[in-house]
């Protein structure tokens, strides 16, 4: 009896777990079975490795094979084992080293001639492999470059099966060194704010949310520039930071979006799911493999969903708890999968479904407007810090010979000075952004004079704003405050918060 053994690593959700992937030689009927709960695309690594190893020109061993994956009360799927499995039936074959596959982690989908295909999810996986203490990994040619994002760990790349067997047995040295990803290599131009039309306010709400963190809702008809408005937010706001970037980056490795030469994803990212989107692609999930959706994806950035009262209601209410904790957990009889969620949300809507270019002529009744808006819950809506009303743009504006409106890199300049000014408040603590204060903080230490607040002190009195809402025109007039390079909000800072927030008789 002959045992080797390799290494892989299992994927739930983003959080990887080490598996251990032995082979057991043994007398008997020749086959291979696998166990450890392998899923069916993992069952069909057996007829992979086997084609792939004969086509190779190696020898396939004459033996009953058993190949173990440890833990096996760990679901495992996906074919990203085929390179460790096939590690580890050469191994106990003697074609290669036992301790040469025993030292390393590998990941890789082989084809039947033998090549070894990219897979999703390398940059998780490899990371999950560090933080085990490995510090040696085997990846295809395709994901090398991925890999090699992760600091502390040895990057070696095969394109063939063939290719493996050299680099186990040192008739290879493996990958050459890998190309550093810079912020200068992925910066891209993207939409500017000059090209949008008028709508001086709903720019400002635009700048505030960009710099506080804070969620939107845009209402107005068609044309007004709601979508463009969207579409500019990711361009005002600064580059991820690198372990943000990295958690960005995992997510789109599980999806597949990353491209093989810059990774690495530094600015943040922009998703705008049709309104048809069902539960599991807006939040994730799925049946046996989890996955994450677009809330998850937009993970960093900006999650934008147009027409918004036409989502299903079932699937906007579920963005509630991901906006207030930043996670996704999928909970499933086989386990718990946690994708990171971290989003500015973007809502635009429409005043009525015949949505007409002007309000005078809208045909719906006012039961249907009501019911229509009300697609929106409270729940959600109490979430939003910012509501604004986009207006038609006008004929002066739209026919003007020359737009004075300011470009995006000068918004984004008064952006990061405002977020660089609520760092430097929030030193310290697990939130960077006025967007995640907690109300307490801002009620306590924080307590601002009861003259500044006064308005907001009504509004709450008389039900204008709930307990959540209050909370929320406290951290908008702090990021007024910031974009206005004071220390703290005037009265002056809560007014005009509670105006974004659309509530215009707190004051009275």
């Amino acid at each position: 009896m002959t045992i080797a053994r390799s290494w892989s690593v299992a994927l739930v959700g983003v959080d990887g777990h080490l598996v251990e992937v032995e082979t057991d030689l043994a007398a008997g009927l020749p086959g291979l079975a696998l166990v450890g709960l392998p899923d069916t695309s993992l069952h069909e690594a057996r007829d992979r490795v086997k084609a792939a190893v004969v086509n190779s020109g190696l020898t396939w061993p004459q033996h009953r094979i058993t190949v173990g994956l440890s833990p096996a009360a760990l679901p495992k799927s996906g074919s990203s084992f085929d390179l460790a499995i096939a590690a580890s039936v050469l191994a106990a074959a003697d074609v290669v080293p036992t301790d040469a596959a025993d030292r390393r982690v590998l990941f890789g989908e082989l084809g039947l001639d033998g090549r070894v295909r990219p897979v999703r999810g390398v940059l998780p996986a490899v990371l999950a492999a560090v933080r085990s203490g490995r510090d040696r990994v085997v990846v295809p040619t395709g994901n090398a470059v991925e890999a090699g994002l992760v600091p502390g760990v040895a990057v070696e790349a095969v394109d063939s099966l063939s290719g493996l067997v050299d680099l186990l047995t040192g008739r290879s040295a493996g990958v050459p060194p890998l190309r550093a990803v810079e912020a200068g290599d992925v910066e891209a131009a993207g939409p500017d704010l000059a090209d949008v039309v008028g709508q001086a306010e709903a720019r400002l709400a635009l700048e505030v949310a960009a710099a506080g963190g804070h969620h939107l809702l845009l209402t107005g008809p068609p044309g007004a520039g709601k979508t463009l408005l969207a579409e500019r937010l990711p361009g005002l706001l600064p580059p991820l930071d690198h372990e943000t970037a990295l958690e960005v980056s995992a997510v789109h490795s599980l999806l597949g979006l990353l491209p093989p030469e810059t990774p690495l994803v530094l600015r943040p990212p922009f998703r705008a799911p049709h309104h048809s989107a069902s539960l599991v692609a807006l939040v994730g999930g799925g049946g046996r493999v989890l996955r994450p959706g677009a809330v998850s994806a937009a993970h960093g950035g900006v999650l934008f969903l147009d027409e918004a009262p036409e989502f299903a209601s079932g699937v906007l209410d579920a963005l509630r708890q991901p906006l207030e904790s930043g996670v996704v957990e999928i909970a499933r009889a086989s386990g718990t999968a946690r994708f990171p969620a971290r989003v500015q949300l973007v809502l635009a809507a429409n005043p009525c479904p015949c949505a007409p270019a002007r309000d005078r002529d809208c045909t719906c009744p006012s039961t249907v407007r009501r019911r229509y808006q009300s697609r929106l819950s409270g729940a959600l809506l109490d979430r939003v810090d910012l509501r604004r009303q986009v207006q038609p743009i006008s004929r002066a504006d739209l026919l003007a010979p020359g737009s004075a409106a300011e470009a995006t890199a000068l918004v984004r300049a008064r952006v990061v000075a405002a977020r660089a000014a609520a760092a430097a408040r929030w030193s310290g603590r697990p939130w960077r952004l006025n967007a995640g204060a907690p109300g307490a903080v801002l009620r306590g230490e924080l307590r601002l004079p009861a003259a500044t607040i006064g308005s907001a002190s009504r509004a709450l009195e008389s039900g204008l704003l709930s307990a959540r809402g209050f909370d929320r025109v406290l951290r908008v007039a702090w990021t007024l405050a910031d974009l206005g390079g004071r220390d703290r909000p005037a009265p002056y800072d809560v007014d005009a918060a509670l105006g974004l927030r659309g509530v215009h008789r707190a004051a009275a």
